[in-house]
């Protein structure tokens, strides 16, 4: 079931398209990756979808009927730029931004609570914002933002200010959501998070979409029939000239050979390599959502 649809949604600032007829479809438990460079119209989105601005023309659905400024109430935005009052304490807040969204008081002062200690931060309750560094603040507002328990989550740059320790907790968090039924979009910049994170994707730039789909799938489409091969260090291996080696390196004990492979000479290969070694490991090695995300990009320019 989808929980979020937009159908040629377009939108122009001036003589700036932002947006040009992009439909997308947010599927109930899933996380859905928004990505596209600077510019390519992903917060513009993201602002219509928060009843922030409308379209031009086009269609946004929730839960299959138009959506409604009611229905931001059900929607938890954190977005890449912070908005948090920095000469508020850090619990008065959190308690503010919480009660907008509908909790009452005492519901939502135990849930901060459970929060706060799970997190390890119960000693900043009575600090003020200004005394967080970007990350800190970052966690104040991850809580805010799932507090209420909307049926729909928007992260913009959810790890940026965050060191890598932090930024695997914050993953680990987002997972545990996914899991336990929320839904999910996650916009950013760092592929390897998509490809740990999200269960599909859809690449916009310069305002169209040019990319959508199951992040496995996507990167199987673009594979080049390059393959990895190990074998032990004892003894070189010659291949012949229908091969391409792409990369050669040499560890303490073993060979490690990337090559690209003619269409249908795998079994050949393998064949090849074994007169000549032992095989210790031999896999397909598809290509990662950066490289993807930077041909699909330029090819689109």
């Amino acid at each position: 079931m989808s929980i979020l649809e937009t159908i040629e949604v377009s939108k122009r600032y001036s003589d700036h398209l932002a947006l040009d007829k992009v439909s997308i479809k947010v599927e109930q438990g899933e996380v859905f990756g928004l990505l596209g460079p600077n510019g390519a119209g992903k917060t513009t989105l993201i602002r219509m979808i928060n009843q922030i601005t409308a379209p031009d023309s086009g269609k946004i659905l929730f839960f299959d009927r138009p959506i409604r400024e009611s229905d931001t109430t059900n929607i938890g935005y954190m977005p890449e730029e912070r908005g948090l009052y920095k000469k508020m304490k850090v619990s008065e807040q959190a308690m503010y931004l919480a009660e907008l969204k509908g909790l009452e008081p005492k519901e939502a002062k135990r849930k901060l609570e459970y929060w706060f200690e799970k997190f390890e931060i119960t000693s900043w309750w009575d600090k003020k914002l200004e005394e967080l560094s970007k990350g800190m603040a970052q966690k104040i507002q991850f809580i805010t933002t799932i507090l209420h328990e909307p049926k729909l989550l928007i992260f913009d740059e959810p790890f940026s200010g965050f060191d890598p320790v932090n930024a695997e907790l914050l993953k680990q968090e987002i997972l545990s959501l996914r899991n336990n039924g929320a839904t999910i979009i996650f916009s950013t910049h760092n592929m390897a998070s998509v490809e740990e994170i999200c269960d599909r994707i859809v690449l916009i730039n310069k305002a169209k979409k040019i990319l959508e789909g199951r992040v496995e799938q996507i990167k199987q489409s673009y594979c080049e029939n390059i393959y990895e091969i190990i074998t032990p260090k004892t003894q070189m291996l010659t291949l012949g000239s229908e091969y391409e080696i792409i990369e050669q390196q040499t560890t303490d004990r073993n060979l490690i050979f990337k090559v690209k492979i003619p269409q249908g000479k795998n079994a050949e290969l393998i064949s090849e390599v074994m007169k000549q070694t032992d095989l210790l490991s031999y896999r397909e090695v598809l290509p990662s959502m950066n490289e993807i995300f930077i041909k699909t990009v330029k090819s689109n320019e």
